[in-house]
């Protein structure tokens, strides 16, 4: 079934969505996207059933094609002091700021939201598979969020990040259990393992 273009008939609509909510390290990212009514593609869907090779030759198609867009990132930092479901939505607001276009209906994928300088918002669960601009700000944010990822993985290849962008595999938890949580993982999120080495990873 084709992604609808809009939910509203005439509000400029800006469809908001985050990845990186279950992750062990690095920031929330999310991205807002405003669709032109002319905006098309075939292979445009949730990012989640998207392979990184298809993801990635979209990125530019969407970027070029779409009225306007915007990507935000919220630090492990602030994720910490505020719990990971204030800042996605943090990370939301962020990426919303930076539109020069004002939206007048805010499309969310999911359930929870904070209201917005007044704009009326609407959450939609598996939203990023339902409409076009909430998949598109899906694909956007979980690109700039691997790439993120794979150039960390440079810094500390031990927990390959390259390949689990940080979330919770068998490689991820025996690196945390041999070295210990780097500057990048998210101090509240706790979790116990099996001590591997000297280290175990408690949060």
């Amino acid at each position: 079934m084709d992604l609808l273009k809009k939910w509203s008939e005439h509000y400029i609509e800006a469809g908001c969505d985050e990845v990186g909510r279950g992750c062990l390290c690095g920031p929330v990212v999310a991205a807002s996207v405003i669709i032109d009514e002319n905006f098309t593609h075939t292979l445009v869907d949730d990012s989640k059933k998207l392979t990184f090779r298809t993801r990635m030759e979209l990125d530019s198609y969407i970027k070029d094609q779409v009225v306007e867009y915007s990507i935000a990132e919220v630090s492990p930092e602030v994720i910490d002091v505020h719990n990971i479901l204030n800042a996605s939505i943090m990370a939301m607001h962020h990426a919303l700021d930076q539109l020069k276009t004002r939206p007048e209906l805010i499309l969310v994928d999911g359930n929870r939201f904070h209201p917005y300088q007044s704009i009326p918002h609407e959450c939609i669960v598996k939203g990023d598979a339902k409409l076009l601009s909430i998949a598109c700000a899906s694909i956007l944010a979980k690109n700039y969020r691997d790439k993120l990822m794979i150039a960390l993985h440079k810094e500390f290849p031990e927990y390959g990040w390259a390949t689990n962008m940080g979330y919770a595999t068998k490689q991820h938890q025996e690196a945390l259990n041999k070295y210990g949580p780097t500057i990048h993982h998210r101090r509240s999120f706790r979790l116990d393992y099996r001590v591997c080495g000297e280290h175990s990873y408690a949060g």
